[in-house]
């Protein structure tokens, strides 16, 4: 069955650092250009969806804010389902603030909080780790924007947002709930925004440990590319498998 739509991750896949993967910009050029819906889906929590949107654009894709489901979104609008108006103590750059922000909750900088947030932070401070364990101590629930414990960049593999959120689970004892990939969480909110059900959309990522089981965990069809992290023998080694299997995006008919 054909997909009437698709969901795609971003490093990886979409790009590697800055260095565009050519047959998935062509690829979802051909989409925009034949009225298909797509998304990309990122556990990148610090940067907004404009952001997100001016670096795709910047390497060749067609892309603007509506295209972007960020971590921090689907945080956002996670809580403020549950709990609209909540206070919220978060740990996070502009990416996690604003997401919080634009679904109407209330940015607190002390621990008198319903909800401790914690996203990617290049700024961490020990004091902003103090205050949230504070907070989840006494009562507010913990939510973690990911559980990447690494990063990719220039210089290497550097600490993720999962690194971060330890300190936070090991001082307080307490469990975060997560909600970027491989969770499901943020597969009914993608396609929600995309319109579609799960049965017409397909999960595009380069990452078994994320991507694939993001599709897997939340009932959509996936599709591995060999441009990133995890080879083709790596991914046929694992009990899950995903739907689909490409070298490129060149080899995928519409």
């Amino acid at each position: 069955m054909k997909a009437k739509g698709y969901l795609f991750d971003l490093d990886g896949t979409m790009y590697n650092g800055t260095e565009p993967v050519k047959e998935a910009v062509d690829f979802v050029n051909r989409l925009q250009a034949e009225g298909i819906p797509y998304l990309f889906v990122t556990n990148n929590a610090s940067m907004t969806a404009e952001a997100v949107a001016e670096k795709l654009r910047g390497m060749g894709v067609h892309s603007d804010a509506k295209h972007v489901l960020t971590s921090a979104m689907a945080t956002g609008r996670y809580i403020a389902d549950l709990s609209p108006k909540a206070r919220v103590y978060a740990i996070g750059e502009t990416g996690l603030i604003d997401a919080l922000e634009r679904e109407g909750l209330d940015v607190v900088a002390t621990e008198a909080a319903d909800y401790v947030v914690i996203g990617l932070d290049r700024q961490i401070t020990y004091e902003k780790l103090a205050v949230g364990a504070l907070a989840i101590r006494a009562g507010a629930r913990f939510i973690s924007t990911n559980g990447d414990i690494a990063i990719p960049t220039e210089r290497g593999f550097l600490p993720g947002n999962g690194a971060l959120t330890s300190v936070l689970r090991v001082t307080t004892e307490k469990e975060p709930f997560f909600i970027g990939k491989p969770e499901p969480v943020m597969v009914n909110i993608a396609t929600e925004m995309i319109g579609l059900s799960k049965e017409d959309v397909i999960m595009v990522g380069d990452n078994y440990h994320t991507d694939i089981l993001f599709g897997i965990n939340g009932g959509i069809r996936t599709m591995h590319v060999n441009s990133g992290v995890h080879t083709p023998v790596f991914i046929q080694g694992q009990d899950r498998q995903p739907t689909y299997m490409v070298d490129t995006l060149a080899e995928w008919i519409l």
